[in-house]
């Protein structure tokens, strides 16, 4: 006789399946639709107002290189990109070695680059370490970082208890730059709601993300997943908050 749970475990199976054979940061194929406005940045225009008469850029997890790659027309001769996960790297260096641009496979809490190497560090969703990046900026250099904030998918987290906490690294980030003595010339939060057209798809996002959810198993988790539908759907999808916020740093010519 075939039960809820096991006419859901086919339901997501594919989802899992896909997640499987995932590589790179292009998640072009996955539905999401805002709500409500998002962020009122532009992160890539950001990028190339920054860059304007920069010399030496640096871009920390570049994942794929799927955005940098598109922003290099409007980037200096000098790019040097960063992936630590052994999927994305081959992929990024494939990317990215045609157009000029030197990928470095490393972790971004130790940056192998001698100190003053860059004027801009851009960083979208990777982990930093403040001092680490003003060390490795030159006076008067900048870091453009967009990262994900304290609130996503809070939804989650009554059905998850184990759901990986980060802390507040809106705040830890902005006082970690100004005591690295870097200027924060910029912080800005946004908060807004979106639509994941089916649990298949928060599926898959959880298990391209491992550390959201850790040792996420769609049969252990079964029952939190259908908590998680039953409680966040509605006529637009399922519905889970979305948070992001923007820092823009200085190194100060002293």
């Amino acid at each position: 006789m075939r039960t809820e749970q096991t006419e859901t475990l086919e339901r997501l199976l594919p989802y899992l399946e896909r997640a499987r054979r995932f590589s790179g940061w292009d998640f072009s194929g996955l539905e999401v639709r805002k709500l409500e406005p998002g962020p009122a940045w532009d992160y890539p225009a950001l990028v190339r107002e920054h860059a304007r008469d920069r010399h030496a850029v640096l871009d920390m997890g570049t994942g794929g290189g799927e955005l940098l790659s598109k922003l290099r027309g409007g980037l200096p001769a000098r790019v040097v990109a960063t992936e630590e996960w052994v999927v994305n790297a081959p992929i990024a260096y494939r990317r990215l070695t045609s157009l000029g641009i030197h990928l470095i496979w490393c972790r971004s809490f130790q940056l192998p680059f001698s100190d003053a190497s860059f004027d801009l560090v851009l960083n979208r969703h990777e982990e930093l370490e403040p001092h680490e990046v003003a060390r490795v900026l030159r006076p008067a250099g900048r870091i453009v970082t967009q990262q994900v904030g304290k609130e996503n998918w809070r939804e989650l987290r009554g059905c998850f208890p184990r759901m990986t906490d980060f802390g507040d690294l809106f705040g830890e980030y902005s006082r970690g730059f100004e005591a690295a003595g870097l200027d924060v010339t910029t912080s800005l939060q946004h908060i807004y709601r979106v639509a994941y057209q089916s649990l298949g798809d928060v599926v898959f996002m959880l298990a391209v993300t491992p550390w959201t959810v850790p040792g996420f198993d769609l049969e252990r988790d079964l029952e939190a997943l259908l908590a998680l539908e039953a409680g966040c759907k509605t006529e637009d999808g399922l519905v889970l908050t979305e948070s992001r916020f923007l820092i823009i740093a200085e190194k100060a010519v002293r």
